[in-house]
């Protein structure tokens, strides 16, 4: 959408977007330029858009396009806000202003940063990403899993090694580049994977040259993006254009790792014939042994209830995950397994009645 996303994400649907990115100006406060040791021009970010004002102007500037984002955003997204020392924490104390719940602050280090040419300052070599919830309480999206798995089986932690946009990812127009501040695909990619899942809706209200929804795309996910600028509305169309998204038939992509567990109440196994009424459960390693029933109860030193309960009570504890702690006995092998494999089995058939032929038989 060309615009103002001011203007434009009061007209969305409130509570449609499942995901916002955004990489708003950073209003550098630049006084003069920047120059390289031989004397030669440093293309720093010196565009109108970035020039907000004073910190007041910045302030209302970001209050309302923030506001805006909070209109759209579903109860169960997040928004990701990239800054650096000149804007973060601005962004920050007003992202909790409105109301949002910062989850984390990720620190994206640039393996290849350009260097404090004058050599009065640290060489920048970070950004700081804000990752937020609606509210303090909100469900939301994390593949904590999928995340781990990719990352050699290791907690995905908030520092981010990741280069700049350089080389061919880099988009130029003239032989100069097209936007000042282009993200690396690698960035958005690894947040998009992060809080979302396929056929979501992510939105970028600062869209540029179109890094969000070319790698939005490129995941499967439904996007969304707002640019005032029309090169870079150009730019944006046309590199999106030429994203291919992988062909993946939704039969054969299997569910997300770290997708909601389907609810199995212990009725069902019944249902499916995994057990039969007069089955026998075995509580863990002790005596106790309790015969199912066909409404769906257990029986056992004549206590009856469900599998949770009769548990609890015949190990004389508070509460007990009747799951882990019942054992059914295998119809072939005699040996008594975890009920909870019966559960599992029935998680993986898109249709219970399809489940196959019974594993239990009565004692």
């Amino acid at each position: 959408m060309a615009g103002d996303c001011r203007h434009i994400l009061p007209t969305l649907p409130a509570k449609s977007v499942d995901l916002i990115f955004a990489d708003p100006p950073y209003n550098l406060q630049l006084k003069q330029e920047l120059l390289r040791p031989d004397q030669s021009h440093v293309a720093g970010v010196d565009d109108a858009w970035d020039q907000i004002g004073t910190f007041t102007d910045y302030d209302a500037f970001t209050r309302e396009w923030l506001g805006a984002c909070r209109h759209v955003l579903k109860d169960t997204g997040t928004i990701w806000v990239c800054g650096s020392y000149h804007n973060i924490y601005r962004v920050g104390a007003i992202l909790q202003d409105l109301g949002y719940w910062i989850l984390n602050d990720i620190t994206w280090i640039k393996t290849n940063p350009m260097p404090n040419f004058r050599g009065t300052r640290f060489c920048n070599a970070h950004e700081t990403l804000l990752w937020a919830s609606k509210t303090e309480k909100g469900r939301y999206t994390f593949n904590y899993r999928a995340l781990k798995a990719s990352n050699d089986d290791l907690q995905m932690r908030s520092d981010w090694h990741i280069p700049v946009c350089a080389g061919e990812e880099r988009l130029k127009e003239n032989g100069h580049k097209a936007h000042a501040t282009q993200k690396p695909e690698a960035l958005l990619h690894r947040i998009i994977r992060s809080c979302s899942q396929v056929n979501d809706l992510v939105l970028d209200p600062f869209f540029g040259t179109g890094t969000t929804g070319a790698v939005a795309a490129r995941l499967r996910r439904r996007w969304i993006g707002i640019e005032q600028k029309p090169s870079y509305v150009r730019l944006a169309k046309q590199r999106i254009a030429q994203v291919v998204p992988p062909l993946l038939p939704d039969e054969l992509t299997p569910p997300p790792l770290d997708a909601p567990r389907i609810k199995i109440p212990f009725g069902m196994l019944l249902e499916c014939s995994l057990l039969v009424p007069g089955a026998t459960l075995r509580l863990g390693r002790t005596e106790f042994e309790a015969q199912v029933q066909d409404d769906g109860t257990i029986v056992c030193n004549g206590i009856r209830g469900s599998i949770h309960r009769v548990a609890a009570q015949c190990l004389k504890k508070p509460s007990c995950n009747g799951w882990e702690h019942w054992h059914y006995r295998h119809a072939m092998t005699g040996e008594y397994l975890p009920l909870d494999t019966l559960r599992e089995r029935v998680r993986l058939t898109k249709e219970a009645p399809s489940v196959k032929p019974p594993l239990m038989a009565a004692k």
